[in-house]
């Protein structure tokens, strides 16, 4: 029971601190993405604000057991790949089109309307999609 609860706080931290910073704002996203147009650059604040406590978190762990039991995530290895670089194309062309993530997804789920639970919708299917498409991709030209 303290795991669920220290999970729903966490989701509604970090949901909260999304909608706070702009990344619900698909118009507000996609100005950071307009580059050679309308730029918005107050985007980068919120991403150095997520990734300077991420770097000391992961600092902090090493060595450690959360409270609530279970282990922490391993860090990420820092490999460039086939997967790595075509995820991100991926991620980037949707962020791009949609002026959503899964985390702002989620949490617009409840004001954004029609068009973030059709966003909602294709985000779901294309997770329980690209594992089959991995393994199919997998086969034909091997990773490494």
């Amino acid at each position: 029971m303290q795991r669920l609860f220290l999970a729903f706080a966490a989701g509604g931290l970090f949901g909260s601190g999304l909608f706070l910073s702009g990344m619900t704002d698909t118009a507000k996203v996609q100005g950071w993405l307009d580059v050679f147009g309308n730029w918005d650059p107050t985007l980068a604040f919120v991403m150095g604000g997520a990734i300077i406590p991420m770097a000391i978190a992961w600092a902090f762990t090493k060595g450690r057991k959360p409270l609530a039991g279970g282990s922490f995530p391993a860090p990420p290895e820092p490999k460039l790949g086939r997967n790595l670089i075509l995820g991100s194309v991926l991620f980037g062309v949707g962020w791009g089109l949609a002026g959503l993530c899964p985390g702002p997804a989620v949490a617009s789920l409840t004001y954004g309307g029609w068009p973030h639970w059709v966003f909602f919708v294709a985000m779901i299917a294309g997770m329980a999609f690209a594992p089959s498409f991995r393994a199919t991709m997998d086969r034909a030209i091997p990773a490494e």
